[in-house]
């Protein structure tokens, strides 16, 4: 990240260049998702077929703290916004369209992200790789496959058991050229936007970086403490794939590495390969915080005063809409835009909030690991199925490394 960062600062135009090196990383890392979901959730939901209930229990708890997690996120947002008040006194730029590095797309419904969740072809929603898709066909797989007997179960089961391992591995490898990937992220980073970045939209990186560990100390922490979360494991399971979370601005790139280190401190693989991925699309505390600072700032930069009702419902509004769209890139963006435009607010502030967007990106995407991660520690504790020995074994271990 250090060389990075200085070969971006020193050869800008170089290291711009250096782009298909970290795509070429990103898109390894990609190519594991649907493999280790799939694998992981059939062996986890069809291994313990007799009983289902299990499954619905634990899926009704995850949605429960899911909720109540990101809304809290979208309040403490609004309230940092509206204390540093950083979109006052913007100039915004003169309407235009559309806005260079935003994806298209209307604004996300209620019953288009329900759409959303059922693929119509399981092998179409592996090539997009639309997360909740494959989460959505790999349970109703795995429901069904409980419900076989004999051979043909034994085999599909053998099947899916081998591909998770293979996966995990295949991670193993993967990572093994994660410096030289995240290396030339950051170079591109830095080359593309210039450490001055900071300077024009200070304020509003400083309010989104605050927000967050005013987050982390008010809810999470609280959150581990109350589930009795080994915090020295965790923090030294959960380093390495934040790390590349921050320094990728891709929370798929440290997917698979975030799931191989939550089963290795004591989660069962059933609980990681369940909320962890669903947590991509429910969970996303950092990008729910962001979007509530970002609303909010170009209510300000346009000079729009909103009552406190108006400010509630538009919170109300993020927390629907950002559902089942963690696969879209830049999703974000996508809601956010949709979301001014639903409130009259001009969209054109997004412009102005792209010039920083990647390094608030880094911030948002390091919290949704994070808060997944715990999400899946939290669920195993409120299953009774946490491994304490594992976790200390694995503290004991580091410790000696």
């Amino acid at each position: 990240m250090a060389i990075g960062t200085l070969v971006g600062w020193a050869f800008p135009e170089f290291a711009v260049k250096l782009r298909p090196i970290s795509t070429t990383f990103l898109r390894m890392i990609k190519s594991i998702i649907v493999p280790i979901i799939f694998g992981t959730l059939v062996v986890g939901i069809a291994g313990h077929g007799d009983d289902m209930k299990r499954v619905g229990r634990l899926a009704l708890k995850s949605l429960i703290y899911f909720e109540v997690v990101t809304t809290l996120a979208l309040f403490i947002g609004l309230l940092a916004v509206n204390l540093t008040k950083p979109g006052v006194g913007v100039q915004l730029p003169p309407p235009a369209t559309p806005l260079p590095g935003v994806p298209g797309g209307g604004q996300p419904t209620f019953g288009s992200v329900l759409e959303h969740i059922v693929p119509q072809s399981f092998f179409e929603a592996a090539v997009q790789n639309q997360v909740l898709q494959v989460v959505f066909f790999s349970v109703i797989f795995a429901v069904g496959l409980s419900q076989v007997r004999g051979r043909p179960k034994d085999a599909m089961l053998g099947f899916a058991e081998g591909l998770a391992e293979t996966m995990f591995k295949f991670t193993s490898i993967v990572m093994k050229f994660a410096p030289i990937g995240i290396g030339a992220a950051i170079a591109v980073t830095v080359g593309h936007s210039g450490l001055e970045v900071l300077k024009n939209l200070g304020l509003l990186v400083l309010t989104l970086y605050g927000a967050l560990v005013v987050f982390g100390l008010l809810v999470l922490l609280p959150v581990a403490r109350l589930a009795r979360v080994p915090l020295g494991p965790f923090f030294r399971a959960v380093k390495e794939p934040a790390l590349i979370a921050f320094s990728t601005t891709s929370s798929e790139a440290a997917l698979p590495k975030a799931m191989e280190q939550m089963e290795a401190i004591g989660v069962p693989r059933r609980i990681v390969a369940f909320v962890m991925p669903t947590g991509y699309s429910f969970n996303l505390d950092g990008s729910t915080l962001y979007l509530a600072v970002a609303s909010m700032f170009a209510a300000q930069a346009a000079g729009v005063q909103l009552s406190l009702g108006q400010q509630l419902l538009m919170m109300l509004t993020l927390m629907v809409t950002s559902k089942g769209v963690a696969a879209v890139p830049r999703a974000s963006l996508v809601i956010l835009m949709g979301t001014l435009t639903s409130f009259h607010l001009p969209v054109e502030a997004v412009a102005v909030i792209l010039g920083v967007d990647e390094l608030m990106d880094m911030a948002r995407t390091t919290v949704n690991l994070v808060g997944n991660c715990l999400a899946t520690v939290v669920m195993a504790r409120w299953e009774g199925e946490f491994d304490d020995a594992k976790a200390l074994t694995l503290a004991e271990s580091q410790r000696a490394g």
